[in-house]
């Protein structure tokens, strides 16, 4: 049951007929693991605890340093030098402390993966590399959790929702990340946002549009994004979505 404090704060969300107050509560209910702090995670982050997501895990090993704040939202200059799991779940408290943070300050790998999915409700991934986002993809396919995964490099991201474990209308299962990028890139093919920079409020539109399709697997909505894929293109402020 909702509090009256809590009727009040998501007041918004419980006249919107696409949650109302079932979805609300929902959301308060649910458990989701953000994999990276960073220039994702940190719109996901605030979005996803101000919607009133009940329970925030937080996957990150780093800590902040000056060079991310031109994207990172969720620190500040006073965080310097702080694990950004700190950070991020202090922001989060600030904007409210009835959510429950959950940091685990440490790089996902593959020993440790299954574990950190297996508690919560839905996944989001904003790492910033190949091994965390393969490793992610297969971990929550094998447990069946959704996933909902995104990226962003230079003026250009990409989003899209995978649940490889569910069926199509037509009886066939949903593709899954490998379906998409069947093969990890070699490494330094891609460049990384460090040598080729990246537009710091695309991270905030794709980060937002992330915390959407988070949202609605909790409390479903709309379509998701399932086979099809988010294109944005800031540089001509395009946006176009494809089937795969």
């Amino acid at each position: 049951m909702l509090t009256p404090d809590e009727l009040t704060r998501f007041a918004r969300h419980i006249v919107l007929r696409h949650i109302g107050g079932p979805g609300q509560q929902r959301l308060r209910a649910a458990k989701v693991l953000v994999v990276g702090a960073g220039g994702l995670g940190s719109p996901l982050l605030l979005y996803l605890a101000a919607a009133g997501v009940g329970t925030l895990g937080i996957v990150d090993d780093d800590t902040v340093s000056l060079s991310n704040l031109q994207r990172q939202v969720i620190h500040a200059v006073a965080d310097l030098d702080r694990p950004k799991v700190e950070s991020a779940g202090a922001a989060v408290a600030a904007l409210d402390p009835a959510i429950r943070v959950v940091p685990h300050a440490m790089r996902l790998t593959a020993e440790n993966a299954a574990a950190l999915v297996a508690d919560y409700d839905a996944i989001a991934d904003g790492s910033d590399n190949f091994d965390t986002r393969y490793l992610l993809a297969d971990a929550c396919a094998a447990a069946k959790k959704p996933l909902v995964t995104a990226a962003v490099n230079e003026m250009h991201g990409s989003l899209t929702t995978l649940r490889p474990f569910d069926t199509r209308p037509n009886g066939t299962n949903w593709p899954g990340y490998r379906d998409l990028y069947p093969e990890k890139p070699p490494a330094g093919a891609i460049p990384t946002c460090s040598e080729a920079g990246v537009l710091g409020a695309l991270c905030g539109v794709i980060g937002s549009l992330q915390a959407i399709e988070v949202i609605r697997q909790i409390t479903p909505f709309g379509s998701p994004l399932l086979g099809k894929i988010l294109l944005v293109d800031a540089l001509d402020m395009r946006f176009e979505t494809f089937e795969y």
